[in-house]
């Protein structure tokens, strides 16, 4: 009885402690927290050349609101408001190796490349950057260049910066960095984000392998010692279709084994940033109006147009649907973030407070060549008026999460309770069940009961004899955004051995509905006034809300359903970028934009 007594004392003692660590704005319903999980400071190689100077802390400051300084001198700063977390993920490959030679304190100072780092003469830094990752990646941590105490240096100072700046309750900071794989320039990069600052003494970069697999067994191995961490693919669109390929890295037809291994180390993917947005393309999705939103498609630093099949989001999961309903294995079954890229250590994601990824490289418009300039700049051996027009005010990553902590937001990862969009803030749920009525709409306990009878994005809806499946679907506008001008939801599904996808628009603004054999919206008289950028004030809505039955459901097919939310259109970076400039918009760029959000998916299995 005694022993009886003392274990209920204990379990009592250790609920009193977990709820005395819940912070005050604790919710069982859960709330909506954005941030960005791809930041780079001078501690990148890539943006310590464009003289980016500033600092993981840095980093941290600009996400809480804060000025920092741009390269070219100007201050950026976040117009819409402080992010509620974020993460410092710069490249493991030279972590800290350029800041360390033009510190006259360290030996790297003295090395023969190190004279072209320190040099005035732009030239002479791009000839010297492009040796220096020519060394290393032909002779590994054997380089010289690959100084593996200055690495570890770096890599504690991410760690403690992101220990004196977490503050939890009210900002939430991630140790990360970047996994940069690049075979022939096709993107394989991820970034590795931690649960907390329990860490491995160096991170494994492309320098250990260029395989993808390796990475994920070292991050396998890494939970086994207590370091809980994930992987983040991003930039699909330009992995020249590697990024969701049909084999493994030896060429073997993908399995089980892959399949596992993937998603317990990859159980989300960036669908949108600065390099463009990677959900789908017009050619994978000729039936989708909205397939071609803030494209770009070559190859990083090249001219090269990217394979489109094997690089987007849309026809991944359907593909992973057809190893599901073939072989009872889903190699993509993913989640979605949205984040930004940035190595200006603050993220450019607001169309009319753009200042570009690349520090003094693209930090006017007339460097990055939006409006004219006479003035012929390099991205690499590419012509950058090719490059850097094309890239996006993009993106944030959305979390529905109990409390703005680590443990409450990596928790909402792993189980794909995550959002993306490509600027603005919107907020969006997305619920399937078998029990939701129509007065759910109106109800004041609508999120609880959406919950417990039911499940939210990235979750698996089992069959339930032959009943229909209801899908809720909710969006808040962003106050400092455009109204909202649809709900659609975007179904993938399997039939006689071959996937398919279809587009339903099923919530619309200003009384509007749905025509039932388009399936589209009404057009809802938004505009846009390219002189000035003002928009039609009063279209659209501020929320939107359905509950919704697929007309087409199957209960023996697989199947998966996102949300899609779609605003008002606005004007894009680059037109406001040419208004300031009192010159007409950079022809063969898109001069409005319709800004957006994506769920993860819901998968029906039958």
């Amino acid at each position: 009885m005694k022993d009886a007594w003392i274990a209920v004392a204990l379990l009592l003692a250790s609920l009193s402690s977990l709820a005395t660590e819940r912070t005050l704005a604790y919710t069982s319903d859960r709330k909506a927290y954005f941030g960005d999980l791809h930041v780079h400071t001078q501690n990148s190689s890539d943006a310590f050349i464009f003289n980016v100077r500033a600092t993981p802390d840095d980093a941290y400051a600009y996400a809480r609101g804060s000025a920092i300084e741009h390269p070219l001198g100007f201050p950026i700063q976040l117009r819409s408001g402080t992010l509620d977390f974020t993460a410092v993920t710069d490249h493991a490959e030279l972590l800290g190796i350029l800041p360390a030679m033009i510190d006259p304190n360290n030996a790297m100072s003295k090395l023969p490349l190190a004279k072209g780092i320190q040099s005035t003469d732009r030239e002479s830094v791009l000839k010297a950057f492009y040796a220096i990752s020519r060394g290393v990646r032909m002779e590994g941590n054997q380089s010289p260049l690959r100084n593996l105490k200055v690495i570890r240096s770096a890599w504690q100072e991410t760690i403690a910066s992101a220990e004196r700046n977490n503050d939890p309750g009210a900002f939430t900071t991630f140790v990360g960095y970047e996994y940069t794989a690049a075979p022939k320039s096709q993107n394989l990069h991820r970034n590795v984000i931690f649960k907390s600052s329990q860490v491995p003494d160096t991170p494994f970069s492309s320098i250990e392998s260029g395989n993808p697999e390796d990475l994920w067994r070292w991050l396998d191995r890494q939970r086994d010692k207590g370091m809980e961490a994930l992987a983040i693919p991003h930039n699909s669109n330009v992995s020249n279709g590697l990024m969701f390929p049909a084999t493994n890295w030896a060429g073997e037809a993908l399995d089980a084994d892959y399949a596992n291994l993937r998603m317990r180390n990859e159980p989300l993917v960036e669908i949108t940033q600065v390099k463009g947005t990677s959900e789908t393309h017009p050619s994978l999705s000729p039936n989708d109006e909205w397939a071609g939103f803030e494209l770009y498609d070559t190859l990083i630093a090249t001219e090269i147009v990217s394979i489109k099949s094997g690089g987007f989001v849309r026809e991944a999961y359907r593909h992973g649907l057809e190893y599901k309903e073939k072989s009872g294995f889903n190699p993509y079954k993913f989640g979605i973030i949205g984040s930004s890229d940035t190595h200006n250590a603050g993220a450019p994601v607001e169309e009319n407070n753009y200042f570009s990824k690349a520090g003094m490289l693209d930090g006017t418009a007339e460097r990055r060549g939006t409006v004219p300039s006479g003035i012929k700049r390099k991205f690499g051996p590419v012509d950058a008026s090719k490059t850097f027009p094309y890239w996006s005010a993009s993106g944030l990553m959305g979390i529905w999460a109990e409390e703005n902590t680590r443990d409450s937001l990596f928790s909402a990862m792993k189980r794909k309770e995550t959002f993306a969009t490509s600027g603005p803030r919107i907020k969006v749920r997305f619920f399937a069940g078998y029990d939701y009525q129509q007065s759910l709409l109106a109800d004041p306990g609508l999120i609880r009961k959406a919950y417990s009878n039911g499940v939210p994005m990235g979750s698996d809806l089992a069959r339930a004899g032959s009943t229909a499946p209801s899908f809720l679907s909710w969006a808040v506008h962003d106050e400092n955004s455009a109204l909202l001008q649809r709900l659609q939801i975007v179904k993938a599904w399997v039939s006689e051995g071959a996937s398919h996808e279809k587009v339903f628009d099923v919530a619309c603004s200003d009384g509007l509905v749905p025509d039932p054999g388009t399936h589209r919206c009404p057009a809802n008289g938004a505009e846009v006034t390219l002189s000035d950028c003002s928009i039609t004030q009063s279209k659209g809505a501020a929320e939107l809300k359905a509950l919704w039955q697929d007309p087409e459901f199957d209960v023996n097919q697989q199947a998966l359903y996102y949300l899609r939310v779609l605003e008002n259109p606005t004007c894009r970076w680059s037109t406001w970028d040419a208004i300031r400039a009192g010159v007409k918009p950079k022809s063969g760029l898109a001069t409005t934009l319709q800004e957006r959000a994506w769920s993860s998916p819901i998968w029906y299995s039958p």
